[in-house]
């Protein structure tokens, strides 16, 4: 506690005053944390003190609160392209990164509990600078960090905002930022000493040395390339739900199961359903095999059922199978961009609705994907693969806007669609009559292949990577797309071997397109 007011003082954050006529001002608690690391061990023990930001007024206290935050995406995108460079990423933490953001509204802090001043306890503080819990804390800090890189001659990003990259001569230094983390690296080992020394001229930093552990992933950095995981998070969300004595299951999800609303069953604590399903969610950043079974469930967390719980329970017993799985990003990998799209017609009971599965690649590495049901119904097969790839063909263009920033230019990208009806109707326009009634935002899949941004390929449903997202699968077709994706126990196996397997497949999959 001593510790963290000393913080206050060296950035100057606030000013003791008399409070001025009609003054609200907002209170303040204490908030102790147990910092822990990759192993779960506490690394240290943490006092913050927050302001109770409840207590705030719009248009008085707070004016704009929005603050970009790097997407998983984003992380993941870096975290491929620099193991495909060879490169290794390193970690900054700003210590009490908030208090260096200063605030433009005029707002007043009660005196922190337990450390009221003896001769003016009446007076209350003045900030200067933001501070944890007021609303705008985020936008404050992200304000002051991005004009200290821009000053630095660092470049935003013309996608991503948390983005910035620094050329200079032949060299280039990419950071990226999630709030008080920074990861970044470069080309030259000079470029990246000289940042890190420059940071920590400005703020209060903890460098933390090579990437390890960032958002709760763990991630294991070789010269084979790089393994993200979150093998420790899903110990911990099995001992929490009280599943880590259970039976272990092949598949996430029976080919047999058919969730519905299941009125007659009988009700479950929607809380703990929800914080299964919650919990479930963040462990899909790593887990693209859970991806289909997770969404289907969460689709019934409003009325949780027995049925539905069973579903989740084997989730569950599945990742007791599996906790050691994670992503694998081959140093060997290339930089080409792909991206596969999938659908099952009317594949959910209550409300017929279809479900658009997709992934993208870059080279062999997986770096986004999505299961979701679609919002309206559709009439045909090819109206819910066309669906679907449209969706597919959004994200293709996000992701080829953002590696950009990284010097990566790309011509038209490979789109595979196992359907050769929908492809034709973005290609053909003599098919307006079939598909008129289709949301004109879907055609601009039309549009995009028009201009030459992507090119529509046929691909057979056997090599059709998205199906994982789309349905059940039997194991032998669910465990193939599972190790074509990358989704593999890299731990005590030789990663060279890996690179090998993962590099044949692919090798297999790109003759038969071709």
């Amino acid at each position: 506690m001593h510790e963290e007011l000393e913080n206050f003082e060296r950035n100057h954050v606030w000013d003791l005053v008399e409070p001025p006529p009609n003054c609200r001002p907002i209170g303040t608690k204490w908030v102790f944390k147990n910092k822990q690391g990759e192993n779960g061990m506490v690394v240290r023990n943490k006092a913050r003190l927050v302001a109770q930001g409840f207590y705030q007024k719009e248009g008085i206290d707070y004016e704009e609160t929005i603050a970009p935050v790097a997407r998983l995406e984003a992380v993941r995108i870096l975290l491929a392209f620099v193991a495909s460079k060879g490169f290794k990423l390193q970690q900054m933490d700003v210590k009490s990164a908030f208090l260096n953001g200063f605030i433009e509204e005029e707002v007043y802090v009660r005196q922190p509990p337990g450390f009221e001043s003896a001769k003016f306890p009446d007076r209350v503080y003045k900030l200067r600078k933001a501070l944890y819990g007021l609303k705008q804390a985020l936008r404050a800090w992200y304000a002051r960090l991005k004009s200290f890189l821009l000053k630095s001659k660092f470049v935003m990003g013309s996608v991503d905002k948390t983005l910035f990259l620094l050329s200079r001569g032949g060299d280039t230094l990419i950071v990226q930022i999630y709030v008080d983390d920074i990861i970044f690296d470069g080309s030259s080992h000079v470029l990246v000493s000289s940042f890190a020394e420059q940071m920590s001229r400005e703020f209060k930093m903890s460098l933390m040395g090579e990437l390890q552990f960032f958002l709760g992933l763990q991630i294991q950095q070789g010269l084979e390339g790089s393994f993200v995981h979150q093998s420790k998070y899903t110990r911990d969300i099995l001992k929490k739900f009280n599943m880590g004595d259970s039976k272990p299951m092949t598949t996430p999800i029976s080919t047999n199961t058919a969730l519905d609303a299941d009125e007659d069953g009988e009700v479950v604590d929607q809380k703990e359903f929800r914080g299964m399903i919650g919990s479930l969610l963040y462990l899909t950043a790593t887990r693209p095999d859970v991806e289909f079974a997770v969404c289907l469930c969460a689709r019934y967390q409003a009325s949780p059922r027995t049925s539905h719980r069973q579903a989740v329970k084997r989730i569950f017993r599945y990742l007791k199978f599996t906790h050691e799985l994670g992503l694998w990003y081959s140093s060997g990998s290339s930089l080409s961009l792909r991206g596969f799209s999938n659908a099952d017609h009317a594949g959910c009971r209550i409300d017929r609705k279809s479900t658009s599965g997709t992934c993208q690649l870059l080279g062999t590495s997986l770096v986004s994907w999505s299961s979701r049901k679609q919002a309206s119904v559709a009439l045909s097969t090819t109206e819910t693969e066309y669906i679907a790839a449209a969706s597919c063909c959004s994200q293709l263009l996000w992701m080829k806007a953002t590696l950009s920033d990284f010097g990566l230019r790309f011509g038209r990208i490979p789109h595979l669609v196992d359907s050769t009806s929908a492809i034709s109707v973005a290609k053909n326009p003599v098919l307006h009559s079939r598909t008129k009634h289709i949301d004109v935002r879907f055609h601009f899949l039309r549009d995009r292949y028009e201009k030459g941004d992507i090119d529509l390929i046929h691909v057979v449903s056997a090599n059709q990577l998205a199906d994982i997202f789309t349905k059940p699968l039997e194991f032998d077709a669910f465990m193939r797309l599972r190790g074509e994706l990358g989704v593999l126990q890299v731990e005590g196996v030789d990663n060279a071997l890996i690179k090998g397997e993962i590099e044949s497949q692919w090798t297999g999959l790109i003759a038969l397109l071709v």
